[in-house]
């Protein structure tokens, strides 16, 4: 079925070699995607949510063929991936983080008619088409100037556009606010809200909590090749159940908060650096009987302690209290 997405048990491995200096070590086993199975369905806005490393891109690129699975199966609009491979790719629109698959000597127009071509739009649909998506994307006064005079936000935007040109029921961004300015990115999510509205199936990755939040109808979180949750936003929200959560801003160090994670009643804590200082968020089962001994913890290690504040949950904290890490820490494999 156009639009539909089914993934079953793939896996994605690879051989990276680690390095101590400027010696080379021994090849270790890279597991990227450790047997990823949902499904997506028609005209829906499925988020993947996770941090920098958690599989996300490695998974996109399988659905996109650019990456050939391990193991596992996947269904793409009705075609079976490895199998229909030609299919898949007519009938996805995929516009990948740090985007370079554009031709810089290029202006916008002829990038876009270009790629039209390669799917075999005819000379006047391909321009048709390049004359809509420029208009719609307000790209009117870059669209004749070369890609090499553009900001990394226009490139980002040219990116997205040429993610539309084949028309495509399945449209997979990743990442696709990267670089952009808030109010760049702003309509960049109001164009993706149209196009769902159209009828489009959309695969929305991102870190950014806010976005997964506001733009998707369910969310799947993934962190080191795993879906760990899934659900639409309020389900994931109450898979907490009765767990609260507290954030407290300042000076805190990692002992602080090893104490503050061996108090009864503590679930799960996260230690960040935020804007030149330290957030400490505790996830618990009854905040209004913690705080005391929360706050004794946190002067016994000589924290100093700017804010507290108990706050409603989002779906980082129900990422942290799967892994007991932020969407900010990256997970990647160096």
């Amino acid at each position: 079925m156009q639009g539909e997405v089914r993934i079953d048990k793939l896996v994605k491995t690879y051989e990276t070699r680690q390095r101590k200096g400027l010696i080379k070590s021994e090849m270790k086993l890279v597991e990227a995607l450790k047997g990823v199975s949902l499904s997506i369905r028609p005209g829906e806005v499925f988020g993947l949510l996770g941090p920098n490393g958690a599989g996300k891109t490695t998974l996109i690129k399988c659905l996109t063929t650019l990456l050939l699975p391990t193991s596992g199966e996947a269904w793409i609009n009705g075609y079976r991936l490895t199998k229909d491979d030609n299919a898949i790719r007519a009938t996805v629109g995929c516009m990948l983080m740090g985007e370079r698959g554009l031709y810089w000597k290029l202006t916008a127009r002829e990038n876009l008619e270009f790629f039209g071509a390669l799917y075999h739009l005819s000379p006047r649909a391909r321009r048709t088409r390049a004359d809509g998506i420029i208009e719609r994307l307000s790209l009117g006064d870059i669209a004749d100037r070369t890609v090499e005079t553009y900001s990394s936000g226009q490139k980002m935007k040219l990116a997205f556009a040429k993610a539309l040109i084949n028309d495509a029921p399945l449209l997979i961004l990743d990442e696709p606010t990267n670089t952009l300015d808030l109010p760049s990115a702003r309509e960049l999510r109001a164009v993706v809200r149209e196009l769902n509205r159209d009828g489009k199936t959309v695969i929305y990755t991102t870190h950014i909590m806010a976005e997964a939040e506001t733009m998707c109808d369910r969310v799947a979180i993934i962190d080191r090749g795993e879906v760990l949750a899934l659900g639409t936003v309020p389900e994931l929200k109450a898979s907490l159940g009765r767990e609260e959560v507290t954030r407290i801003e300042g000076v805190i160090s990692a002992g602080a908060n090893e104490a503050v994670g061996r108090l009864a009643g503590v679930s799960h804590t996260a230690l960040t650096a935020v804007n030149g200082h330290t957030q400490l968020t505790v996830v618990s089962a009854d905040q209004r009987a913690l705080l005391p001994r929360l706050i004794e913890a946190l002067v016994a290690h000589n924290a100093l302690v700017q804010k507290i504040a108990p706050e409603e949950v989002t779906l980082e904290d129900v990422f942290i209290a799967r892994t007991g890490r932020t969407l900010a820490e990256d997970t990647a494999v160096k």
